[in-house]
């Protein structure tokens, strides 16, 4: 076992050979848009994210349905088409599944991955020094919890179903050296970049993988507010007080570790709460390839912003400033 519970970490990592390791996570939960082919798409990209987070390649998937008996078998069929359909963008075999009869309708996947075990990404590698990047915008708890009380814009459920229905794959490859961009060789470690940890921002929200991030590298975290992207809709669900109960949790739970400067703003502080779908990845990268990681992941289409910094551990375990 190279990577288990003990860390928080994204997935597990248990190694099979001298050169490979596997990858294993699951995930699944209730709807959170009203197309059945979008959720199930959504349901795949974050299953597989957590492979991706940990510098893997997902190779298998099992299917994970729970579906009420007398509801329509025409939206499972196209929950299980839009799965298959980021599954086959992803590269990843569906081999089989499990299905439950269930009052409340839930899907997702067990996803497992391959990697090389000297190249895996944990959440505990981040070092003093390094920068910080994120390659989704958050505000995906808060605008589906507007869609839920018939509230959202159509725009703003087009950018965040936009958002949740992206891989991480891009990113990924770029990270661990596979997508050939920057001109550079692939060195013999693999990854062209000198990337020290990453994680994947999902349920705890940005503040909650951060500081899982800072507990298991045993530094503190430095956030520019600022800096971090938000989905078209997001500071108006935030200032409209559509508040998922996740968002609510995550706050009671992680606030503790945060400080915030006086110009923060109440809407941005809830957002860095805000429990994502299928959010995009942390990345914790040397400060003299921060630039360029950034330029060759938006080379490849992938929206980063560098926002923030790590620092030696120190009190509060994570500050942010405006």
């Amino acid at each position: 076992m190279l990577v288990g519970f003990d860390k928080a970490d994204d997935a597990g990592v248990y190694q099979i050979a001298p050169d490979t390791a596997l990858v294993q996570t699951v995930d699944f939960f209730t709807p959170i848009v009203d197309d059945p082919y979008t959720f199930g798409q959504i349901a795949a990209v974050n299953s597989l994210s957590d492979v991706y987070a940990m510098g893997g390649r997902p190779l298998t998937a099992l299917a994970l349905v729970c579906f009420p008996e007398k509801a329509d078998l025409e939206i499972l069929e196209g929950i299980l088409a839009g799965g298959l359909s980021k599954m086959m963008e992803a590269g990843c075999t569906i081999v089989g599944g499990h299905s439950i009869r269930d009052d409340e309708l839930k899907f997702g996947y067990s996803v497992t991955g391959l990697v090389h075990p000297q190249r895996v990404l944990a959440n505990s590698g981040a070092r003093p020094g390094d920068g910080l990047l994120l390659t989704k915008a958050l505000g995906t708890g808060v605008i589906s919890t507007a869609i839920k009380k018939g509230k959202a814009e159509p725009q703003w459920i087009e950018a965040a179903a936009r958002s949740m229905t992206t891989l991480n794959k891009a990113a990924a490859e770029v990270i661990t050296g596979k997508a050939g961009q920057g001109g550079a060789p692939v060195p013999a470690s693999g990854q062209t970049y000198e990337v020290h940890g990453m994680t994947d921002i999902t349920g705890f929200g940005l503040v909650g993988h951060a500081r899982e991030l800072a507990l298991a590298s045993d530094v503190s975290l430095h956030l520019h507010a600022g800096r971090v992207p938000l989905l078209e809709g997001a500071v108006e669900c935030a200032r409209a007080g559509y508040i998922p109960g996740g968002l609510k949790a995550n706050r009671e739970f992680a606030e503790c570790a945060v400080e915030f400067a006086a110009a923060v703003s109440a809407e941005l502080k809830t957002l860095l709460f805000d429990p994502q779908t299928a959010g995009g990845l942390l990345i914790s990268v040397a400060a003299a390839d921060a630039e360029r990681l950034a330029r060759d992941l938006k080379g490849n289409k992938v929206p980063v912003v560098q926002i923030g910094e790590v620092v030696p551990r120190v009190q509060p375990l994570i500050f942010v400033e405006k």
